[in-house]
């Protein structure tokens, strides 16, 4: 298994396949997830404020996998379980397919061989995924772990996208962590703030 872009959500029916563009493929948000997570990564003193240039340099597709293997160990095995409940997922969808009781035969042969087409896309896209929430965990533990009140990042390269899901995490702690994010504009830039409000 590798990691690579797919594109956005696919909607599969027997009449073709669509795309929904609202629903990207989380690739797409690795890099900065990876970026903010070395940004992160250091000892914190108390009343420090810790500053990191946001670089626009992207890694290659195997130094972002180098990476995402120091921050997600298990990375393999993740990887290749989602690739196997994927494959089940995908063979229901065609069984169902087959089934159909609603759709006349060609319909039913349409239908199945969409899903049959978008196989290695849809596994690889919820591969990405699953490692975006590897990552995303580890950053809501680092926030936790290191007291870290707040987090400042320009608005751009969808860093507000990774805040946002960090915020999630965060709430779904066994001990619900409370945070909130704003956008505000200083010396002319826009930036997104995810502040902890209670630990």
């Amino acid at each position: 298994m590798e990691l690579k872009y797919v594109g956005p959500k696919p909607i599969i029916s027997h009449t073709g396949i669509e795309f929904d563009n609202n629903k990207e493929d989380k690739f797409v948000y690795l890099n900065i997830a990876v970026q903010l997570i070395k940004a992160l990564n250091h000892d914190y003193f108390e009343d420090k404020t810790y500053t990191y240039e946001a670089s626009t340099k992207r890694l290659s597709n195997k130094d972002l996998f180098d990476e995402i293997k120091k921050i997600c160990p298990n990375l393999n095995e993740l990887m290749n379980k989602q690739n196997h409940d994927v494959e089940q997922e995908i063979e229901h969808n065609l069984k169902r397919a087959q089934e159909n009781s609603v759709l006349n035969e060609e319909n039913r042969e349409v239908l199945y061989n969409n899903i049959t087409i978008m196989r290695d896309y849809l596994i690889q896209r919820s591969v990405n995924k699953s490692v975006y929430y590897c990552i995303i965990q580890a950053l809501a533990e680092m926030l936790k772990k290191d007291n870290i009140n707040y987090v400042i990042a320009p608005l751009f390269h969808n860093f507000a996208h990774v805040l946002h899901s960090v915020q999630g995490s965060l709430k779904r702690q066994k001990n619900p962590i409370e945070t909130a994010i704003e956008v505000y504009q200083q010396d002319k830039e826009l930036l997104v703030k995810l502040k902890v409000i209670n630990r």
